[in-house]
């Protein structure tokens, strides 16, 4: 039986990663006033942020309709048996939905999953997928197995300010004054669907230690990533302190892309893990 692999682009997903596991990614749409870019396709990373800091405007972003998935459905389903579409938690976005609305008329069997995370939480989901796709597992299995892994899975970030999570709708005005007065460098993680903060950190140096201790404080993972948006240089210090503990060959390194950008701002450094047994 083979099975195709769909995600979307918020799981940020290194295009070459794609590429190997064969995964199909559906990008997200980022909206500067009236002109519309598609995450990934005709807006880069680079470009995005630089938008950001410069544009008057404060993006936003949408899902594609159910017409999209049913042409992505479509098309896979001419090489394939069946298709699982894994996405974004439904409690942060309507993409779920719209996979869900387009699949109704594939021609092939689609399995529908909630990820209840985000970035690479729903990338290394979707490695894991796609893995064992790829060395063709049965859909039962591929199921059973993301049933058990993605409680399991926690995507933590380290903030360089709270204005975008303002803008955003995540946190209050107040709160965000507050936070900027007092130099505060928020660390949230994203599991089981919901944006928990955690802790606040005083420097970058005291927050990437936060991030290293949440990543490695439940033991070993079973899949590590490390995202950033702009800052490359904490990212990488980040991973160096992580491959004290974690085997650096099994590292994933991303970009943060533009549709999760919008609510994290620049200079944004996170951590994504399954912990074990996934």
């Amino acid at each position: 039986m083979k099975i195709k692999v769909v995600t979307d682009s918020t799981s940020d997903l290194p295009k070459e990663v794609c590429r190997d596991l064969d995964i199909a990614v559906i990008p997200l749409n980022v909206h500067f006033g009236d002109t519309v870019f598609q995450d990934g396709v005709d807006l880069t990373n680079d470009e995005f942020y630089r938008k950001l800091e410069s544009s008057p405007a404060f993006p936003q972003t949408s899902t594609k309709p159910p017409g999209t998935f049913a042409e992505t459905y479509g098309r896979l389903a001419e090489e394939a048996d069946a298709i699982l579409s894994i996405h974004v938690s439904d409690r942060l976005s309507g993409t779920l939905n719209a996979a869900r609305l387009g699949s109704l008329e594939a021609r092939v069997p689609v399995e529908l999953i909630d990820s209840q995370s985000a970035s690479m939480g729903l990338g290394l989901l979707t490695i894991l997928a796609a893995r064992m796709a790829r060395d063709g597992a049965s859909m039962e299995d591929i199921k059973s197995r993301l049933d058990r892994a993605i409680p399991m899975t926690v995507a933590y970030g380290l903030f360089d300010t709270l204005q975008y999570l303002q803008k955003g709708g995540r946190i209050g005005r107040a709160q965000a004054l507050i936070g900027s007065l007092l130099r505060i460098k928020p660390v949230i993680a994203i599991k089981q669907g919901a944006v928990v903060p955690l802790r606040k950190a005083r420097t970058v140096s005291q927050g990437l230690s936060m991030l290293c201790d949440l990543a490695l404080a439940r033991g070993m993972p079973q899949e590590l990533s490390v995202m950033q948006t702009s800052d490359a240089a904490s990212a990488d210090i980040l991973a160096q302190r992580l491959a004290q503990s974690y085997p650096v060959e099994r590292i994933y390194r991303a970009r943060i892309g533009p549709v999760i950008g919008c609510h994290v701002g620049p200079r944004a450094v996170g951590v994504s893990v399954i912990y074990g047994p996934a």
